[in-house]
């Protein structure tokens, strides 16, 4: 039961961390998996047998017996614990300083029940009191009052979160204000610094390496590595990684909730902003794709005066934020419209090339990258490029050397087999776009692995139907869906086009589909795998 308990509480820290620390977004996840990991089974059960136990059999059961009983269930209950599924963590939980402040009063907290109840069981008495309780069974402990208090205490530990959140939240909310004071000190003392700023729904971390990378052609830059996109990800990149010979800091804008722009802003102002759509990602905490809108087009206002926004005219919701302000130059990119736009995308093993036009030249770019997304934000950073001189030519030179972003389309090879690893959180324009580009490939079967998506509140079951419904459009040759429950409006979808379902194979773990598509592939052959689910998402 230690052992259980000790990997239960470093299992809901993980949870925790995993939900951005914030209380309201872990609730929501417990209350979710509320049978499933909070209040289990193993425990309602095993109370069960204490309460029969003890109330109907105690005159039965002897001491020694009853000790018996309840360590053979508790180690076959209790004993294994597999909360991962029987893999490991996908993203493993982090020790940073935060959750270190975090995890002493928590582990404190989880101790004291077991700890006070084997102290009462043992002696006989409650501390500090006149009760006295009677002992019974092997050591003159009570067995049954022991247990209870191991198993309850087992089953609040994730309780115990909330506790120690709001015991270290002062503590925290001091190394919040003292790192963001730290951050905008070291930026007034750098003026001829450009800040550009990112936001949108989806591609915000592959445009901000694409402008990084193009600029760093000509220019010193700094920018946030992966998807640091919060306060602390930003201050901490300023106070450790920004030096005095930097140029250009490229900062990631994320948003959960209106507001959390202005907040990111009021540690830095950009000097250009760059908006890259307005989607459906994290619509269950912001309610409406117009309340989504309007907390990406604060990027735009807090942008400052006589700098410049660029925007993708593709999207009308992002497109309309030029009404905002008169007084920025604006840069409109697009497939289908824009003063810079592209063409003629092709794809093949080893990545893909297109056509780059302006008012004054066109230039064909070759990545290695794929989607057409990922052309919409290459335009994105050729816009911010051209506004600091660069040209098509230099520009194209520089997207050929890039790096895939890993888990975003990253074409891969592996044995013989064309590997399209774009785990990192689908959503229904990014997963639309990797159909395409899946199917747009001529040699070889055609295979998809995908657990669906998800955080996309009451439209998430009709967005993974009209997924469904893509990936049977798409003229593929197998299908692998990980997990029962979340992909079923997938199945629907798919059966819905007139899909072969016999080419439809629904499997319980990544593993299991892994396996599924080995069985299946050979030389030659291309494989989608399709988002990733967390491991707050195990079931």
């Amino acid at each position: 039961m230690a052992r259980h308990t000790l990997l239960r509480g470093r299992y809901f820290l993980h949870i925790f961390q995993q939900n951005g620390y914030k209380l309201n977004e872990f609730w929501h996840w417990l209350v979710q998996h509320w049978n499933q990991r909070v209040i289990t089974v193993e425990h309602v059960l095993y109370n069960v047998i204490i309460f029969v136990l003890l109330i109907f059999l105690s005159n039965t059961v002897t001491g020694s017996a009853a000790i018996i009983i309840l360590s053979v269930f508790g180690i076959s209950w209790f004993g294994p614990f597999k909360y991962y599924g029987g893999e490991d963590s996908k993203k493993p939980l982090v020790f940073t300083p935060r959750m270190i402040r975090l995890t002493i009063p928590y582990g404190l907290l989880s101790l004291f029940m077991p700890a006070a109840v084997t102290y009462i069981a043992y002696a006989g008495y409650i501390p500090f009191t006149e009760m006295g309780i009677k002992s019974s069974g092997l050591y003159a402990a009570d067995i049954y009052l022991l247990s209870f208090g191991w198993v309850l205490g087992n089953a609040l530990v994730p309780f115990f979160i909330f506790v120690a959140a709001l015991i270290t939240k002062p503590i925290e909310a001091y190394v919040h204000r003292h790192f963001i004071k730290l951050a905008k000190q070291k930026l007034s003392q750098m003026p001829d610094l450009t800040v550009i700023a990112i936001t949108g729904s989806y591609g915000k971390t592959s445009t901000k390496f694409m402008i990084r990378d193009l600029l760093s052609e000509r220019y010193a830059v700094c920018s946030t590595p992966g998807s640091y996109n919060t306060p602390m990800g930003i201050c901490k990149v300023i106070n450790n990684d920004l030096e005095a010979h930097h140029q250009v800091l490229v900062l990631e804008m994320g948003a959960r909730y209106e507001g959390n722009i202005d907040e990111l802003c009021d540690i830095a102002e950009p000097d250009i902003s760059v908006v890259t759509n307005v989607g459906v990602a994290h619509l269950e905490t912001f309610g409406s794709q117009d309340a989504i809108a309007r907390t990406k087009s604060t990027l735009v206002k807090r942008t400052k005066a006589g700098g410049k926004a660029v925007l993708n005219a593709d999207d009308e919701r992002v497109t309309a934020m030029a009404d905002i302000r008169d007084d920025l130059e604006y840069i409109f990119i697009g497939l289908e419209s824009g003063d810079i736009r592209a063409g003629n995308i092709q794809y093949g093993p080893e990545g893909m090339s297109f056509i780059v036009s302006d008012e004054k030249e066109e230039q064909e770019f070759t990545m290695q990258l794929l989607g057409s997304h990922n052309v919409l934000n290459m335009l994105l950073a050729v816009g911010v490029a051209q506004s600091f001189g660069l040209r098509l030519t230099t520009m194209s030179m520089a997207a050929s050397r890039m790096e895939p972003v890993e888990h975003r389309l990253e074409l891969k090879s592996q044995n013989g087999i064309t590997v399209i690893d774009d785990a990192f959180n689908s959503n229904p324009v990014g997963a639309k776009n990797a159909i395409e580009t899946l199917a747009a490939f001529e040699s070889g079967r055609k295979i998809i692995i995908t657990p669906g998506m998800i955080e996309l509140g009451d439209i998430q079951e009709k967005k993974n139907r009209a997924f469904g419904e893509q990936i049977g459009n798409a003229g593929l040759d197998l299908v692998i869906l990980v997990g029962q429950s979340q992909t079923e409006p997938i199945r629907e979808g798919i059966a819905s086009t007139g899909f072969d379902m016999e080419n439809v194979k629904t499997v319980a773990s990544l593993y299991e589909a892994n396996r599924t598509m080995q069985d299946f592939a050979s030389e030659g052959d291309v494989v989608l795998y399709e988002n990733d689910l967390p491991d707050s998402f195990n079931e």
